[in-house]
């Protein structure tokens, strides 16, 4: 079905946001490392503007390969730490705090307005059509809900500020400055999730832990689960990710039809068990790297270090909580 807000535009404006920052960086002569910045989020907007292009234009195959070597070339330039920072301009402190006064309460409409507009347009979205276009993504509602949300918040953020798109995307570059390469990570990690579920990871940790621990153990495995889903979480930056592939390799054959344990016990302190692991990674890089960076830590690893004995904590009470009531008859 046709839609105006569908997954395709979605990605053509991500992309061309990030061509925006490209560009403003390579004119950003205060950046010492302008060249290099600009290329990565060039690189990075690439596949979202010229994806669909190169799967059209060169077939699947080829489109693939060259986004597997733009991956390779991010991760080269991050990893080599050639991302730079420009000297963002501010306005002077007075005449910022008379526009905010100005402004009042008024500034955080614009961040309400987007999840009270993606759940507006998600519940009573899906229905509006003109002739034979929807407005929205059937298959992708939400997603497309939230980008025209986000659309709507610039407009009205715009309204309340007296500020331009323009204004938008330079704000936009500051921020994409202080996150860094961080901000690719998310997508990086949902990559690797789907490379370990087409590797059939969970049925080799179901062989590994028959090795390791004796499944007739119920702490024994109580704790592979645990433990496991936090290590994994660790490894992949995502409960959500690790789930599957530990629920299918451990929870489900030695737990749940093994030790007939209780299963919704069982996946929801084994979800909560992978959260611990989440405070304990820098994988996770929109809990423990952006908030460091944002606040301009001198020790972008002190969110983590904070967290991991709370982590451990939290997990000690898991393995106790699962032990205790998913067996319960």
């Amino acid at each position: 079905m046709n839609s105006i807000f569908n997954i395709h535009f979605i990605f053509y404006v991500i992309g061309t946001i990030l061509l925006l920052v490209a560009l403003m960086t390579w004119r950003d002569e205060s950046n010492p490392k302008r060249g290099a910045t600009g290329l990565f989020w060039f690189l990075f907007s690439v596949s979202f503007l010229f994806g669909d292009l190169m799967v059209a234009q060169l077939g699947k195959s080829l489109a693939y390969r060259i986004n597997g070597v733009i991956v390779l070339l991010l991760a080269l330039i991050a990893g080599f730490n050639f991302l730079g920072m420009g000297a963002h301009r501010f306005l002077p402190d007075a005449e910022f705090q008379e526009k905010l006064k100005k402004i009042g309460m008024k500034i955080f409409l614009p961040a309400l307005a987007i999840p009270v507009l993606t759940v507006l347009l998600t519940l009573f979205g899906k229905t509006i059509c003109f002739g034979d276009w929807y407005l929205l993504d059937q298959s992708n509602l939400t997603l497309a809900s939230l980008i025209l949300a986000c659309i709507g918040a610039l407009g009205f953020s715009c309204l309340v500020t007296r500020g331009t798109p323009l204004q938008a995307v330079r704000e936009s570059r500051r921020l994409i400055d202080a996150l860094g390469w961080a901000l690719v990570l998310p997508q990086l990690l949902a990559m690797l999730g789907g490379v370990f579920v087409a590797a059939h990871t969970g049925q080799s940790i179901q062989n590994l832990m028959s090795l390791v621990v004796n499944p007739e153990s119920r702490i024994g495995v109580v704790i592979a689960y645990c433990v496991g889903m936090a290590i994994m979480t660790m490894i992949m930056g995502n409960g959500f990710a690790a789930f599957p592939i530990m629920t299918a390799g451990i929870a489900l054959p030695f737990l749940i039809i093994g030790q007939h344990a209780n299963p919704a016990v069982v996946v929801a302190i084994g979800m909560f068990s992978g959260y611990c692991g989440t405070l304990m990674t820098p994988m996770a890089a929109n809990y423990n790297i952006v908030p460091a960076a944002l606040l301009e830590l001198k020790d972008k690893y002190l969110v983590i270090k904070t967290q991991i004995p709370t982590a451990l904590m939290v997990l000690a009470c898991n393995i106790v909580l699962m032990y205790f009531l998913a067996f319960l008859k």
